[in-house]
């Protein structure tokens, strides 16, 4: 009976490869993106091309309906998201804050604690200009 040829391209092989070296990147400066809905707070943080790193939010830190839009599940979600980072030796980011959320200044605390030198924090809300168009007038 022939033997079976090995597999070079296998997924198996793939994934060993990448989480060995995604262990061996150093990132020392990089984006942290807070995303502060009423809902949810979400953290993103990315290299300075902007490929993502670590992320982490309120839902995934196991905070459940009302409870994911409070201070503290953000508090939460943002020691999660850069724990990763800092292990990584991460020293220096630029932190962008979107949203009108309860989470943003509980996240931009928990990450000036972190003992992460911030660069610049950035507001980054779409705000818009004239607003949206009116609807057509009513005809009865």
């Amino acid at each position: 009976m022939a033997k079976p040829i090995p597999k070079f391209g296998s997924r198996r092989n793939r994934r060993i490869r990448i989480s060995s070296r995604k262990s061996a990147r150093k990132i020392p400066k990089g984006i942290i993106h807070v995303q502060a809905s009423f809902a949810n707070t979400i953290v993103t943080v990315t290299d300075v091309r902007g490929r993502v790193v670590s992320w982490s939010s309120a839902g995934t830190c196991g905070f459940k309906g009302r409870k994911r839009g409070t201070p503290f599940a953000a508090q939460t979600a943002a020691e999660d998201a850069i724990h990763t980072v800092v292990d990584q030796g991460m020293q220096r980011a630029e932190v962008t804050i979107k949203g009108p959320g309860l989470g943003r200044d509980a996240a931009l605390r928990a990450i000036r604690r972190s003992g992460i030198l911030l660069s610049c924090v950035r507001d980054v809300t779409p705000m818009p200009h004239n607003g949206c168009r009116p609807p057509k007038k009513r005809r009865v």
